[in-house]
């Protein structure tokens, strides 16, 4: 950790130092192709979500209540916790893979040998890139999730798309968007740092990526979910 802190105040002392283009490759690899499998997992929990509460609701006659409970609970924990799980099985374990892969052919000795920082080359960049491009993935669960409550709403409950849009504009505050954003670049520094971090620690055999691949999507799955927990107690009591 600290070693990785220092090597993002040598990137804040200059422009120059900055690697844009492997931000943007990682970017592109951990962001725009893991939109549609994000898409498709928000629109289906969304689904389903709204599909088992509908149930439950049309016992009471409270129909209009799911639009309530979808808003809150997908835009504040459902999407940043579901996109946060994918990602870290997705990206995390890619980059447990990709960087095992490098020790063991022993490319990470060779940058070092040739006066190359693999911290300034490799590791910083996919974690700020990671951090960037999260919020934009939760924002497209976000509407994903929503859409796929709306379509329940509609044919299961008898609840137009424009009376559903009107009861969310009424009763779902922005601030459980912005919650669920904000989240994002938590977690996504913990499922890059621990992904990098496992594959720093493989050791000279193949089965070693198998192993630390595995507990790197474990142990960011596991740290995720602790620290959405720490978020919910911390804005329950400051009553956010």
């Amino acid at each position: 950790m600290g070693n990785l802190f220092a090597t993002k105040i040598y990137y804040l002392k200059s422009i120059k130092n900055i690697r844009f283009k492997e931000i943007a490759f990682e970017i592109n690899e951990s962001g725009v192709k893991a939109l549609p499998i994000i898409s498709l997992t928000s629109f289906l929990i969304g689904l389903v979500v709204a599909y088992q509460s509908a149930y439950q609701l049309k016992i009471y006659g409270a129909n209009i209540f799911l639009v309530d409970m979808l808003g809150i609970s997908i835009l504040r924990e459902l999407s940043p916790l579901i996109t946060a799980i994918v990602i870290a099985g997705r990206s995390g374990s890619a980059f447990t893979a990709q960087i095992g892969a490098m020790k063991i052919t022993e490319e990470l000795d060779a940058m070092r040998t040739m006066g190359f920082d693999p911290y300034i080359f490799l590791v910083v960049p996919r974690i700020l890139a990671l951090m960037l491009v999260m919020p934009i993935l939760i924002f497209v669960a976000d509407m994903m999730g929503v859409l796929g409550g709306m379509l329940v709403a509609s044919l299961d409950l008898q609840i137009t798309p424009t009376l559903f849009i009107d009861r969310f504009n009424e009763v779902v505050a922005a601030k459980h968007f912005f919650i669920g954003i904000l989240k994002g670049p938590f977690f996504a520094f913990l499922i890059a740092t621990i992904g990098i971090y496992r594959g720093l620690m493989v050791k000279n055999d193949t089965q070693s990526i198998g192993f630390n691949t595995t507990k790197s999507v474990v142990e960011s799955i596991f740290a995720v979910i602790i620290c959405d927990a720490i978020f919910s107690i911390v804005f329950t009591n400051l009553g956010i």
